[in-house]
């Protein structure tokens, strides 16, 4: 008994700390109801690490969990949403980088205890499936777009067509939000709510939705949810001005501008608070901004758009195809028994196609349909390839045997050319060694030695140059040997018309690094010769040390 009551205290504590670090932040001081739940909002978000939590990674652990083949009636406990929850955290530490990880308990306990808070106000106990899905697709990360695509898919028919009954459940929902940060007078739910998103009864589809939901302004009773996503994209941003009213040289987040009053700027935390200074009211019509433009880009960008450079207005969503819009709705399919109903899955998710009831997956005759379809697939690629080896004449392996025989001899007067090359390398270097024997002592002695000295160094600058082109030009064959060598293995297959020489080692791509032009090579590494055979592995040994000489020199 004493343990049951220590911790049930333990849990009033944990339940009321969320709510009284909010308090803490002082946000009701906000002027505007709208700013003022945005804000709330806001923080309960970071406070339980929503933030970090993509929207696709929460569809992907909706499934994980199941949630897919559950009724948005039906009800869960709350131990198994703290174990949807403890799956959601520690899916995303794995994510995160080891100097990033978060305090998985920590968040599982205040985000738990904000749920059932919000959404089980009498204590059942129990949650709904769609009150949990709504309120996690809505706090979490992510844009706005695929939220509002992810619940336009809950709340659709199978043809793509917006049900008004869902869409009602989905702001009974959505709107206990601000119920629960002590908004509910300015953002609860009403019966009149459905008619100011849509006041005609007519098919909405996946773009009207959108066009609605994130017009400017969006409708009345979901205003704060785009504020919100502005307010997480302007955190950081940084604006080099001065406010009129606190006269802090530089504002973060949020920059109003009066339209009457010129130059006038507050920034968010004097604006939010109502203040005002000077001829200004705060009747004046303010434009908000979320970024900062110099004068000279708010010149050139006024210029291309009077010449038409710029468009005057962006969408605010891609339009997306009008049709059953359901790539991220993942609900009646059935669990991963047999590999292909996986493969169907992720099929349907990549195609936007609806996803199929269990009961149609499961009929007798889906299944008939499948086994039909795999045999008719198997027939079709076992006539694809009686038709391949049908057309494959007698006369290819002799026309095979003509290239292979042809890109042997190449490679034969490649080899023939890198000889050359190389007699060359060793006639210059000989040049250079003797070039190099006469001292400064003997030339101090003798006027003429000296004249000679410049002209040998001289020389010798001339052959370090050629030297140098020629090395380069060594390399780019090599090169050519040794990808033709590879297509001749690829091609013959370890045929006995390939050469002894070079039919062992060239599955391994050779890294050459390139070098300035000028430069001197000064090492080949030699791990990259191993699989080079023949005179391939001879070449690439001596230009190793005669460069290396070279360079001692």
């Amino acid at each position: 008994m004493i343990e049951e009551g220590s911790k049930r205290g333990k849990a009033m504590v944990e339940k009321r700390q969320l709510f009284m670090e909010m308090r803490a932040q002082n946000f009701d001081v906000i002027r505007l109801s709208t700013y003022r739940t945005a804000c709330k909002l806001r923080f309960v978000q970071k406070r339980c690490n929503l933030h970090l939590v993509d929207v696709w990674n929460m569809i992907e652990a909706f499934r994980d969990n199941g949630l897919n083949t559950l009724d948005h009636n039906a009800e869960i406990n709350v131990s198994r949403l703290e174990t949807i929850l403890s799956s959601i955290y520690y899916q995303l530490n794995k994510r995160l980088p080891t100097t990033h990880q978060i305090n998985v308990e920590q968040s599982i306990g205040l985000l738990l205890n904000f749920m059932v808070a919000t959404y089980d106000s009498e204590s059942h106990g129990k949650l709904t499936v769609f009150s949990m899905k709504a309120m996690l697709a809505t706090m979490c990360g992510g844009k706005i777009v695929d939220k509002l695509r992810y619940i336009f898919s809950q709340i659709s028919d199978s043809s793509g067509v917006m049900v008004f009954a869902k869409f009602d459940q989905f702001l009974r929902e959505v709107l206990k939000l601000p119920t629960a940060v002590f908004e509910g007078p300015s953002f609860g739910y009403t019966e009149h709510s459905v008619r100011t998103c849509f006041p005609q009864q007519k098919k909405i589809m996946l773009n009207t939705f959108l066009d609605v939901l994130m017009a400017d302004p969006p409708p009345q009773c979901l205003v704060w949810l785009p504020l919100m996503h502005r307010l997480a994209n302007v955190e950081n941003v940084f604006h080099p001005v001065e406010c009129s009213y606190c006269r802090s040289e530089s504002m973060m987040g949020f920059r109003y501008r009066c339209q009457q009053c010129h130059g006038y700027q507050l920034c968010q935390s004097c604006f939010w608070r109502g203040h005002a200074n000077g001829p200004h009211s705060n009747q004046h019509q303010m434009k908000e901004h979320s970024s900062w433009k110099s004068p000279a880009k708010k010149l050139s960008h006024a210029i291309s758009k009077s010449l038409g450079c710029v468009p005057i207005g962006e969408p605010p969503h891609p339009v997306f195809p009008e049709q059953a819009e359901r790539p991220q709705e993942l609900t009646h399919t059935v669990q991963p028994k047999p590999a292909a109903n996986n493969m169907n899955d992720t099929m349907l998710m990549s195609s936007g196609a609806p996803t199929p009831t269990k009961s149609v997956l499961e009929s007798p005759s889906r299944l008939d349909e499948e086994h039909r379809l795999i045999a008719r697939y198997a027939a079709r690629l076992a006539a694809e390839a009686g038709n391949s080896t049908q057309q494959c004449p007698p006369t290819d392996l002799s026309f095979n045997f003509d290239a292979n025989k042809q890109q042997r001899q190449l490679i034969a007067e490649l080899e023939n050319k890198n000889r050359e090359i190389l007699q060359e390398i060793q006639r210059l270097r000989l040049e250079h060694e003797q070039a190099s024997q006469p001292t400064p002592e003997k030339a101090q002695q003798n006027p003429t030695l000296l004249t000679e000295l410049r002209l040998l160094r001289h020389r010798k600058d001339e052959l370090e140059r050629r030297m140098s082109a020629l090395q380069e030009s060594r390399r780019e064959l090599m090169v050519q040997l040794e990808g033709l060598m590879r297509l001749l293995k690829s091609q013959s297959g370890g045929s006995p018309h390939s050469s002894p020489s070079h039919g062992a080692g060239c599955s391994m791509p050779m890294p050459i690094r390139s070098t300035s032009a000028g430069s001197t090579p000064t090492h080949t590494p030699q791990d990259c010769l191993a699989g080079v055979g023949g005179d391939v592995l001879e070449a690439f040994a001596q230009g190793s040390s005669e460069t290396s000489k070279t360079k001692r020199i």
